[in-house]
């Protein structure tokens, strides 16, 4: 088997059924050899049902978690049911575009040396797909639609090359950009603290808010990768009910992604730069965190230690400035946006 689309899920049975939908549309313009793995984490709702209606389009191999083990074990359950050569980890409430599985089907066939692939993706809002009769039809979709990344050309590359913000700006942490290859993943996944992968609170280690990064950061660094830059599958926003700990996994989370890199190759000048970008937002995103400590997951870090250990780079002092910059630009459009 060539590739499997895999699910991790949680309680999200009607952006599931999108996904699905839009996965079956596009069976019938490829002839891939794949299968849907979705690995629901012990939901509460419809999930088992919109798995078994699906079921009748494509092929979905379907495993119920008996008790919620976390969305990073979660991660790791479902690479685990796969049987493709390669794996292309989706959201539940990602949406592929029709002709995106005859797609990745030449490309993996046209360069058989790549282990990686960064499969953009465009921008899309929870609330239009959800104006329209569900599930939701990919015919729908509008015609003019932002791309997650703005990086122009498509081409091969060392995986360490991806590591660049004008490719990801978050450094490969959105899971929906990525097929990789399945036994790379699998030799490599013990590089994950158990502890950490047990523990329930939401995003309280690197380990349980970015376990793929880990994981691709070991396995694919000597790798050859892949950017497809047109994107072949749509991201909603809306749906993300850890909104409050953005600050967190942003201004800590991204920069500890940094470290695991460069510990696996990433050049030093190269991690600097990243690091340097990957602040840009710190001093508001910190303030942010203190000032709503009860839900933003402030309590996992030490707040003087993650100010000494950036306090060197530029944009630690620049990003009050971006901030206000970001205020001013926001103001300034309502104003010149309204009527007359």
């Amino acid at each position: 088997m060539k590739l499997s689309i895999c699910i991790p899920t949680f309680n999200r049975a009607q952006h599931l059924a999108n996904c699905l939908q839009s996965i079956v549309s596009n069976r019938s313009r490829s002839t891939i050899d794949f299968q849907v793995c979705v690995s629901d984490n012990c939901s509460t709702d419809g999930t088992a049902e919109v798995v078994r209606n699906s079921q009748a389009g494509v092929a979905i191999k379907y495993r119920r978690n008996t008790s919620n083990v976390g969305m990073a074990q979660n991660f790791i359950n479902v690479v685990e049911m796969a049987d493709g050569e390669f794996v292309w980890l989706v959201g539940d409430d990602d949406l592929l575009l029709p002709y995106a599985l005859e797609e990745l089907d030449k490309l993996i066939d046209r360069h058989r040396c790549v282990d990686f692939f960064f499969i953009n993706s465009f921008h899309l809002t929870t609330e239009y797909v959800l104006s329209y009769p569900q599930p939701f039809d990919t015919a729908n979709l509008p015609g003019c639609m932002t791309p997650v990344s703005t990086w122009p050309n498509s081409g091969e590359m060392m995986f360490m090359d991806l590591i660049n913000p004008k490719i990801s700006f978050d450094f490969l942490g959105g899971m929906f950009l990525a097929m990789f290859r399945r036994r790379n993943w699998i030799e490599n996944v013990d590089v994950l603290d158990p502890i950490a992968l047990a523990d329930m609170r939401t995003y309280s280690h690197f380990d349980n808010t970015f376990p793929h990064v880990k994981i691709f950061s070991r396995a694919f660094s000597k790798s050859r990768a892949f950017v497809h830059a047109q994107p072949l599958s749509v991201c909603l926003s809306g749906a993300r009910e850890w909104a409050p700990m953005y600050p967190l996994v942003h201004s800590v989370r991204l920069v500890e992604a940094l470290d695991e890199y460069r510990k696996n190759g990433l050049p030093y000048l190269k991690y600097l730069r990243c690091k340097n970008y990957a602040l840009n937002k710190f001093i508001p995103d910190l303030a942010l965190m203190i000032i709503t400590k009860d839900r933003s997951g402030c309590c996992y870090i030490n707040p003087l230690r993650v100010i000494l250990g950036n306090c060197l780079y530029p944009n630690f002092y620049l990003s009050v400035i971006y901030f206000f910059a970001r205020r001013l630009k926001s103001v300034w459009a309502k104003r010149f946006s309204k009527p007359g």
